[in-house]
């Protein structure tokens, strides 16, 4: 959620990214505008998607945010309003992000409660360990400068946090996409040296403040000092990484990223959720070993399959095409483009086409363009929700997307028919976080690490083919080891909605062809 700026307030706070060339003025005025009508402040509500580096501006998180009393901004904030109803209703609803950090901040964000059910509890590990590590990028140095600036006449105190973040974004910048094993490199530790004494210089400055001067200096002091607070700590535990957790930057040279995050997030649930807190967790898609790696001990917890409300035998089909080059080889993506041609055509549009990359979804774009007839819609194109829902009242239409559309999508009714895949989602072997949990897992890796992913997501991304008793429809999935591969492919199938199996396309196209699908069917 983004504060909510009073129009008398508005040209203060916009004057502060005016010297801020790297973020576009445009975009900054045109999110306060929103801020100034919009109800929620939730970046769902948005018309249009903003880029990550102006949100980030204008937005806080629980680490910031010194809370409604101290912040200028408290009596009118988004996030501070939702909490004041959370804490009367008896039941809250959140996302399993916002909770991660309702745990990493010690209980600091959500209301007490005595039961909590995490759905999609498959994603639990992931969310953890975003949550409970630290990311550290220049934005903050310049976000932090503009509080400063606000409230401190010491224009080279501010100029020194600028330039703190300007040498830690070049010092991060020779690393993007690596892992950071044992020592730093004298440049980057010089830079988070550097940067957290300035913050500590700040501090000082900060508490010299006279608190008694007006209560909109102290509102700001302490918004200042709670965001000083927590880049100072942060750059603290990135100078000195324990081997429990794993550090490593991405992102390009405008937005690099420094990430720490735990290797194994299960010595955090036990001390944060399992010894306070009766859990439920849900999901049709439990991953093999998943107790064990949120810190679960045996004999702790209970199962219970409940089973499914679909006829999956009846009402769908899976086919692999069995008869395509290896995902590898230089002919895949042609191969694929030609299925995914007829397989769409059969459908009639009605297709949500899921790809494992970025690159592969735009080739699929390109190559496909010219010969569909139906409309193609990118996930780029919209907010998600506004693309689900244009996506869900055109039933002809087809919607390519990468990994944020595999799970969580809900489309039941007419428009959606078939459901592509174009490869088995096995993780990148570069990815640092479970790179290390490779490590530990040692001749176990694949097993314990890589496999469980990709069935659990694979199985995730079929699931969005049925979602009413009403819906038929074929999952397709392009990549041949499905059928081949006799060392892992029952483990995934097992792991998939009991469908009907088929190799040949042409039964696929039948399939999609013979379906029923009058307006009403939803």
């Amino acid at each position: 959620m983004t504060c909510e700026l009073k129009s008398r307030e508005r040209q203060q706070a916009l004057d502060g990214f005016d010297a801020d060339q790297a973020l576009p003025h445009g975009d900054v005025a045109r999110l306060a505008a929103w801020a100034e009508e919009t109800a929620t402040g939730d970046r769902a509500d948005l018309a249009w998607e903003p880029s990550p580096r102006v949100w980030a501006a204008l937005s806080v998180g629980p680490r910031e945010c010194p809370g409604a009393r101290r912040c200028p901004q408290g009596e009118h904030c988004f996030a501070e309003r939702a909490r004041a109803a959370a804490a009367a209703a008896d039941v809250v609803v959140v996302n399993t992000h916002l909770y991660g950090l309702h745990l990493a901040s010690g209980g600091g964000v959500l209301p007490d409660h005595e039961i909590v059910v995490i759905d999609e509890a498959h994603q639990l590990e992931d969310t953890i360990s975003a949550t409970s590590g630290l990311e550290l990028t220049a934005g903050r140095f310049t976000a932090l400068a503009r509080a400063v600036r606000a409230i401190v006449d010491d224009e080279q105190l501010v100029a020194d946090l600028d330039g703190s973040g300007d040498r830690l974004r070049t010092a991060l910048a020779e690393h993007t996409g690596r892992r950071l094993r044992g020592p730093l490199d004298p440049e980057l530790s010089g830079a988070l040296t550097l940067a957290r004494t300035r913050v500590e210089r700040v501090i000082e400055a900060l508490r010299a403040i006279d608190d008694d001067r007006s209560t909109d200096v102290a509102a700001r002091k302490q918004r200042a000092l709670k965001a000083a607070g927590s880049l100072a700590d942060d750059l603290a535990g990135a100078l000195v990484v324990p081997s429990s957790d794993v550090a490593w930057v991405e992102g390009d040279e405008r937005a690099v990223t420094l990430k720490v995050a735990p290797i194994d997030v299960g010595q955090v649930l036990r001390a944060s959720l399992w010894a306070r807190t009766t859990a439920v967790l849900t999901s049709a898609t439990i991953p093999i070993g998943l107790p064990a790696r949120i810190g679960l001990d045996p004999g702790t917890y209970d199962e219970l399959d409940v089973g499914s409300p679909f006829d999956y035998e009846e009402q769908a089909l899976l086919y692999c095409a069995a008869g395509l080059p290896d995902p590898r080889s230089e002919a895949f993506d042609a191969a694929t483009h030609e299925e995914l041609a007829a397989l769409i055509e059969a459908a009639g549009g009605r297709t949500l086409a899921l790809f494992t990359s970025y690159r592969a979804m735009h080739a699929a774009l390109d190559a496909l363009r010219p010969r569909i007839a139906h409309p193609l819609l990118v996930q780029d194109d919209l907010p998600k929700p506004l693309l689900i829902e244009r996506f869900a009242t055109d039933p002809a239409t087809c919607l390519f997307a990468t990994m944020g559309f595999w799970q969580g999508i809900d489309v039941p009714g007419p428009s959606l028919n078939l459901v592509t895949i174009d490869r088995i989602p096995f993780p990148r072997p570069d990815e640092p976080l479970l790179q290390a949990r490779r490590e530990q897992a040692r001749a176990d890796a694949f097993r314990i690490v890589d496999l469980p992913r990709a069935t659990t997501l694979l199985a995730q991304g079929a699931g969005r083919l049925i979602r009413s008793r009403r819906d038929r429809g074929v999952v397709a999935v392009l990549d041949p080891r499905l059928a081949t591969n006799q060392r892992y492919r029952w483990d995934i199938i097992r792991a998939l909605p009991p469908m009907r199996r088929t190799r040949d396309r042409a039964e696929a196209e039948r399939f999609l062809r013979a379906l029923d699908t009058p307006a009403d069917r939803r």
